[in-house]
């Protein structure tokens, strides 16, 4: 009885080991076809006017790339805002909407976060909480009198989301999520983020698993692929690594980041979102714990939030006190 109990318990951790491999070797993303929504709007933007890329030393000596837009005017300015980008993309992808902040009278800081465009090897990350760390030390390395305001867009929207909930969200004094991704099991979900992302979710599983026993040797892998064309991705990153796509995003409960959040929040998305179902925002907010004000732009979808000018008046308009 031993022996069969035995050969039982060892063909069963043979089959797990061999799912898992396959999983980890051949369950990747696969191929996706540009997304015409997300790539041709920039083509007609003006991007003749993107100041020079700075750069600050993170804790682990790597020089990360940031943009900074100055407010108008000769007063004092009405505050700091620090823009993330969204999934795949760069600070300058962020250049329109910081514009019509800056001219709004707000110092604006748009940040190439790790794994994108100037800031480090594009697709990775070294940790899990790295990007968390590199945020801190952007705020240290480059202070502001006044008060500051963490924004972000699509899956920068969810980062600052994590943020928002963590240990040090006393760090920023607002937070405003633009049409934020928030969860695969959210309300504001659409398949495959409406044709974005391919998601390879037998690795993802596979990786899953293996980090809640402490194994993360292939969190280099990567899971997710953008649907970008030939243009974007010379400049732009066309994959992520579990580790990025991991933190990248709120936590996996995404509702405790929302209950967990203390500062002042407020949503702004475009109605005609076609990455995410933009009237589910409120639902979700509710549901978690913590309503929070939510605008929604007649006449915008998820790109045109950054890029059109009623969607940036509307931002502008959200802040104000």
């Amino acid at each position: 009885m031993f022996l069969k109990t035995a050969l039982f318990l060892l063909v069963t951790l043979a089959a797990l080991v061999a799912a898992l491999a396959a999983a980890l070797i051949w369950g990747g993303p696969g191929p996706i076809a540009p997304k015409a929504s997300i790539n041709e709007p920039f083509a007609k933007a003006d991007f003749s006017a993107v100041p020079p890329p700075q750069h600050f030393t993170a804790r682990d000596g790597t020089a990360l790339a940031w943009l900074r837009y100055p407010a108008a005017g000769n007063g004092a300015p009405a505050g700091r805002i620090v823009l993330v980008h969204g999934s795949s993309a760069r600070a300058r992808s962020m250049h329109v909407l910081a514009q019509g902040l800056a001219a709004a009278g707000f110092e604006v800081a748009a940040l190439d976060m790790r794994g994108h465009g100037d800031s480090g090897p594009r697709g990775d990350i070294a940790h899990i909480g790295q990007l968390e760390d590199d945020m801190e030390d952007f705020l240290r390395a480059v202070p502001h009198g006044g008060p500051n305001t963490l924004m972000g867009f699509s899956s920068g929207g969810g980062f600052v989301l994590r943020f928002a909930g963590s240990s040090r969200q006393q760090l920023f004094d607002r937070y405003v999520l633009l049409a934020p991704y928030l969860h695969h099991a959210a309300p504001t979900n659409r398949p495959d983020n409406g044709g974005w992302v391919s998601v390879g979710l037998p690795r993802m599983i596979a990786l899953t698993l293996l980090n809640k026993v402490g194994i993360t040797a292939w969190n280099h892998l990567p899971v997710l692929r953008f649907g970008l064309n030939d243009v974007a991705r010379q400049s732009l990153t066309a994959s992520y690594s579990y580790t990025l796509a991991t933190a990248f995003r709120p936590h996996d409960d995404w509702q405790a980041d929302i209950r967990n959040a203390r500062q002042p929040m407020q949503v702004v998305a475009g109605r005609e979102d076609d990455l995410f179902i933009a009237t589910g925002y409120a639902d979700a907010f509710t549901g978690a714990g913590r309503p929070v004000p939510v605008t929604l732009v007649d006449g915008v979808n998820h790109i045109g939030l950054t890029l059109d000018r009623p969607a940036v008046q509307a931002i502008v308009r959200a802040l104000q006190p």
